[in-house]
């Protein structure tokens, strides 16, 4: 399960990474946005994968009709995807809202999730 404390932190640890509001919700840019809470606990992010991840699991990806309009865009479910999955929704978004590339991201020890 992950939170958005977990999202907030992951995001600022990315080259560039800046918190500000968005439609009165916190939200992270690269060049453009990245990253924002749709709603408690529903994250928005920029993917290629979307249809692919919203088939494999209905329940934790989906869009609403707001999102149609922009193919990239994918809302997840925190409670439903633990920090790994975050890290790497993330990791693409960054990449996708322009973000820079470095070696030296920090990358989430998974031998400690439980």
């Amino acid at each position: 399960m992950s939170t958005e404390d977990d999202v907030r932190r992951l995001c600022l640890a990315l080259p560039g990474v800046v918190e500000r509001p968005s439609w009165q919700r916190p939200a992270w840019f690269a060049k453009t946005l990245m990253a924002r809470m749709w709603e408690d606990d529903v994250l928005t992010v920029k993917t290629t994968e979307r249809e692919a991840l919203a088939a494999m699991d209905p329940g934790t990806y989906f869009w609403t009709p707001h999102h149609g309009r922009s193919p990239m865009l994918l809302l997840v479910r925190l409670e439903r995807i633990d920090l790994a999955e975050l890290e790497e929704l993330l990791l693409e978004s960054h990449r996708l809202a322009g973000g820079t590339v470095s070696a030296d991201l920090p990358r989430h020890d998974t031998s400690e999730a439980g």
